[in-house]
């Protein structure tokens, strides 16, 4: 079994409950088990537009390929309604195949490491929840990442405002 992360995000309809669906859809998916998810957080959009998003981080063992489990993944999206009139519309749900073990991946449709996850606060805040030492190849350790996204407010969905 291998080790994945996965980003899961929403911000149209009720976007918690996406979330919440999405980690059992997930973990329903063949070879693939969820181990942990990460506490909820909200934030304003980036490079997009509609209501906040809800985010949170979900850790896998999975014996899948990177491009089965992204297969996998976006056939949960398809489920939510998830349409992609242009890049980064607002959506019912999104999940992207942040990390998959070391393995580093770079083919058309998809690039493992996550491109933008290490620019990203709501990426990397609910990640440093899982994983804090965890190593983004290229890139460095999940925590010491976090100081290049402090400009960016995150907030936990069941508390105040959190860098």
């Amino acid at each position: 079994m291998v080790p994945a992360y996965i980003g899961i995000g929403a911000n149209l309809g009720d976007a918690r409950r996406a979330i919440d669906e999405a980690v059992v859809e997930i973990d329903a998916l063949p070879a693939c088990r969820v181990e942990r998810c990460s506490p909820v957080y909200r934030t304003a959009p980036i490079e997009s537009s509609g209501p906040d998003y809800f985010n949170a981080v979900a850790q896998v063992s999975t014996t899948l390929t990177p491009r089965a489990l992204l297969e996998g993944l976006l056939s949960i999206e398809r489920r939510h309604g998830r349409l992609r009139p242009y890049r980064n519309a607002p959506r019912t749900l999104d999940l992207d195949l942040l990390l998959h073990g070391e393995t580093v991946v770079d083919e058309p449709g998809l690039v493992v490491p996550h491109p933008r996850m290490h620019l990203r606060a709501f990426v990397l805040r609910p990640l440093a929840d899982l994983a804090p030492g965890l190593h983004v190849p290229g890139h460095g350790v999940v925590v010491d990442l976090l100081p290049q996204v402090a400009d960016q407010v995150i907030e936990r969905a069941d508390r105040g405002a959190r860098r």
